[in-house]
């Protein structure tokens, strides 16, 4: 089959149409691919490599399910803790997709790509496998392309603001309060940051709370920030020197939560002198990837990586991202919610033209990363800067699977 792989040696990634079609295994879907979602994470790690050669990049991704592999034995262990996450708000019943996932059904989700040390899956391929519980049903309203840019940014959000700063999230819940909050998004407009609002907003909804939402963006981007799904009550220019001050006098004093979607630089500490006393404030990089600048920081920041939801400990950077059941169960959880029309509207998108071919020499020449800034020197309409939107690729496989059976999974 068709896919993106990496080229460690030369660090970069390069096409073959001879890659291995993988073979599910049990309880796993085999998925024809329809489009993929370029994150930063996918160039950074292509462009300055952690994997070995030949592991396929990327991934968020969309598709069909065509195939499916045996189903797992039974598990009667259904011990839950939190391994070492915020407190774990989860009942065991919210975990399973309401109905079986059928072949033919179309489905979204997100692999490691070549974000680890160790050996993981990607997505950047017309076919992939991923276990059953680990996609989410796309509603009939949604495209294949806006499904795409979903899972891996929207699941970041999710678990900064619920499973790490404690809000009551809207597809499970417990404990209801009538206190307001506040809440500041640095990052207002990326990928990230889009679906912390939205997600804030459905927090507040489900538990009767009143929110003040502040964010920092751009100001071309204030418009379709102050509008549904967002509605941000104040926002604030990154650009001026002055923007943490704002951010105290419209909050009061300070905020009761901060999410911080860049976590690069200066940003981790100008956010943590936002809070109020006792403030609680998420990062989406790590303290020890030396992304951020550490002088300063006044409240630590809870931080975890997103791939702590696909349930298996990764290698990272110097360190082991580890995952735990409560951890991979708020995943399944909060894909249940959006396989259940959970109301999160998909981020905008700029669909790329050239498929597989062209996601290097182009997407991630856009997006580029923390240590390869983004080329603006190309003229193609394409090409034009990115703010506010997902790069999204369609994927059309050259050949159909041998593998398959039509039995709904259960």
């Amino acid at each position: 089959m068709k896919a993106l792989i990496l080229d460690a040696e030369n660090a970069t990634g390069t096409v073959t149409t001879s890659h291995p079609m993988p073979v599910p295994g049990p309880d796993e879907v085999l998925i024809a691919v329809k489009a993929v979602a370029l994150n930063p994470v996918d160039a950074l790690y292509t462009l300055h490599p952690l994997g070995s050669t030949g592991r396929v990049i990327g991934s968020d991704f969309a598709g069909i399910v065509v195939a499916r592999g045996p189903p797992a034995a039974p598990n009667n262990d259904d011990t839950t803790t939190n391994g070492g996450g915020g407190p774990s708000r989860l009942r065991r019943s919210s975990t399973a997709l309401t109905t079986s996932i059928n072949r033919g059904d179309r489905v979204a989700g997100f692999l490691q790509g070549a974000s680890s040390v160790n050996e993981r899956p990607g997505a950047f391929a017309e076919y992939l496998v991923c276990p059953v519980d680990l996609v989410w049903r796309i509603p009939a309203s949604v495209t294949f392309e806006e499904a795409a840019a979903v899972s891996l940014c929207g699941l970041t959000a999710a678990q900064g603001l619920f499973f790490r700063l404690g809000l009551d999230a809207p597809f499970q819940w417990e404990d209801e309060s009538d206190e307001g909050f506040s809440f500041f998004v640095a990052g207002a407009s990326t990928s990230v940051g889009l679906y912390a609002a939205q997600l804030v907003r459905r927090s507040a909804e489900v538990s009767g709370r009143k929110v003040r939402l502040i964010g920092a963006a751009s100001p071309r981007n204030w418009e379709m920030l102050k509008a549904e799904p967002y509605a941000y009550d104040v926002l604030v220019d990154y650009r001026d020197k002055d923007w943490p001050e704002k951010v105290r006098t419209a909050s009061g004093g300070g905020v009761h939560f901060a999410y911080d979607a860049i976590s690069e630089g200066s940003t981790v500490r100008d956010v943590s002198s936002t809070l109020k006393q006792g403030g609680k404030m998420a990062v989406v990089r790590s303290r020890a990837a030396g992304a951020w600048e550490t002088e300063g920081v006044t409240t630590e920041p809870l931080y975890g990586a997103v791939w702590e939801g696909l349930g298996v400990d990764i290698s990272y950077q110097g360190f082991v991202v580890k995952t735990s059941p409560a951890k991979r169960s708020f995943a399944m959880a909060f894909y249940k919610w959006l396989s259940d029309l959970g109301s999160l509207q998909p981020n905008p998108v700029r669909i790329m033209p050239g498929g597989l071919d062209r996601i290097v020499e182009d997407g991630f020449s856009l997006l580029g990363t923390a240590v390869s800034r983004r080329n603006n020197d190309r003229t193609e309409e394409h090409m034009r800067p990115i703010s506010g939107e997902k790069l999204v690729y369609r994927i059309e496989a050259e050949r159909r699977p041998s593998i398959g059976e039509e039995d709904p999974i259960v």
